[in-house]
């Protein structure tokens, strides 16, 4: 059985929202797409690469989703560890509207089966394989009020932008974590694995 992860880019104000391009996603008017690129340096790509030597299955929304599809099939490389296995390995996406995925392997998954999908999808992946969540901001919010995120890879940039979407909208549920590592790049990005250690608690001093 596999785990659930869920790998995301984030400024110091939260917002994860076209962190990779000016046009990635200018959605509710947002203007600073690309934010990311500056700080990109070889501490972040060591990690990345890390996280996609563990992957067995990709889990997208379907903006995350035609994004890739977008740019990789087009930047393939079979000795690349990120467009192998973005080409190569099964997709599932999380869409009412998507019908006939250009880019595959990939299977849609509807709202009514994404629960039981999403468990089964994981539970179908041999120990050590992970079904990676990247990006996809409705899709990780979804999972995250439903606890079926297993792990929670975080990539904190040096940056804060005062507008866009936010990976931890107000009204989330109130969950504790617990600190599995963290390190730090050379551009000051902040890395930190997390896993959910259940309901937060609250106390006084």
């Amino acid at each position: 059985m596999g785990k659930l992860t869920l790998t995301t880019f984030l400024s110091l104000d939260g917002v994860m929202q076209a962190p990779g391009g000016p046009d990635e996603d200018r959605s509710g008017g947002f203007e600073y797409g690309g934010w990311l690129v500056p700080f990109a340096d070889e501490g972040m790509g060591e990690f990345v690469t890390e996280v996609f030597g563990r992957t067995g299955a990709f889990l997208l929304g379907r903006r995350t989703y035609e994004i890739f599809a977008s740019y990789w099939p087009q930047h393939d490389d079979p000795a690349d560890p990120v467009a192998s296995k973005l080409n190569r390995l099964p997709k599932y996406v999380a869409s009412t509207t998507l019908k006939e995925p250009a880019w595959g392997p990939a299977t849609v998954i509807d709202g009514e089966q994404l629960q039981s999908e999403v468990v089964r999808a994981k539970d179908g992946l041999e120990e050590g394989k992970e079904l990676q969540v990247h990006g996809s901001g409705q899709l990780a919010q979804w999972l995250l009020a439903r606890d079926l995120v297993d792990e929670l890879n975080l990539l904190v940039f040096p940056v804060f932008l005062g507008a866009g979407r936010r990976l931890f909208p107000t009204g989330a549920l109130p969950t504790a974590y617990e600190l599995l590592s963290s390190r730090t790049t050379g551009s000051g990005t902040a890395i930190h694995t997390y896993r959910p250690a259940g309901r937060a608690t609250f106390g006084t001093f």
